[in-house]
């Protein structure tokens, strides 16, 4: 088991760090890239003057295809020397609604997506729409880079946020050929709660499940002193060294965490290493 199909969709050419970092984990993953080269329309009907929105669509639209065709010709020229690499881009034009559409069916067919932070300030408009896309629609896990710079080699220790829900176990499931090359895997636990499907004894149980895989897990049981969750597994993953944190994804609704927050947007925003996110 592994990842031998590699997603990474770019919107901006300021996002060619993003294929560097894409091409490094393939490359070690021995997988195929896949790009996919956004140009998002994101012109909207109702504001223009009347009789002048079919002409201000088709500018908005012209605009979008040449900013993808030149967005598909920068990376050509990037990876025209990955010889080592086996890659294939596709170009798409895309008004902002059908972009969840569009990536979840590039997706659903991918073994891993690769993603930088979208609350970044340099992040496009759609980043959010892209992960959430991957996520839910796509079903595939989703490798969250907050700065460029993969390394060569497989983190040799990992975290992993525990807090014995769905989607906390399927990214562990997913993630279990980086956990299985670890070096030492944290299963991090936060203010458990006593009616959890482990009882009293949480992370007990996925820590029998890893080491059948030959995983190196250890239990870490953390009393909650920060007001975010992500902040406590930040503030640990920095502790302990580790070079990736493993997570549940969006364990409360998208729009309860986009209006109230919750602990998948806060580490979106705040982390400062790798999250491997699914659900």
């Amino acid at each position: 088991m592994g990842y031998k199909t590699i997603l990474t969709v770019l919107s901006r050419p300021t996002q060619i760090s993003l294929l560097d970092d894409a091409e490094t984990l393939a490359t070690r993953e021995d997988a195929h890239l896949d790009i996919l080269c956004l140009g998002v329309d994101l012109s909207q009907a109702g504001y223009y003057f009347p009789g002048g929105t079919p002409y201000a669509f088709q500018e908005a639209l012209d605009a979008a295809m040449e900013d993808a065709e030149a967005l598909e010709q920068k990376v050509r020229d990037h990876l025209a020397s990955a010889s080592d690499l086996r890659w294939s881009v596709d170009t798409a034009v895309v008004q902002m609604g059908g972009v969840t559409s569009l990536v979840g069916v590039k997706a659903r067919f991918s073994d891993l997506t690769v993603l930088s932070r979208p609350y970044a300030e340099d992040a496009p408009g759609e980043a959010e729409t892209v992960i959430e896309a991957a996520l839910f629609e796509g079903g595939c896990p989703v490798l969250v880079l907050p700065k460029p710079g993969v390394p060569a080699q497989p983190p040799r220790r990992i975290l992993v946020a525990w807090n014995q829900s769905t989607e906390a176990l399927a990214a562990v499931r997913r993630a279990l050929p980086m956990l299985q090359a670890a070096d030492n895997v944290e299963i991090t636990i936060v203010n458990p709660r006593g009616g959890g499907p482990e009882g009293t004894d949480p992370g007990s149980a996925l820590t029998r499940m890893l080491t059948r895989h030959g995983v190196h897990a250890e239990i870490a049981v953390l009393a909650r002193t920060g007001s975010a969750i992500s902040e406590e597994l930040d503030r640990r993953a920095a502790e302990i060294g580790a070079e990736m944190i493993v997570m549940g994804a969006y364990g409360h609704s998208r729009f309860r965490e986009a209006i109230l927050g919750g602990a998948t947007r806060n580490m979106l925003e705040k982390a400062t290493i790798p999250v491997f996110m699914a659900r």
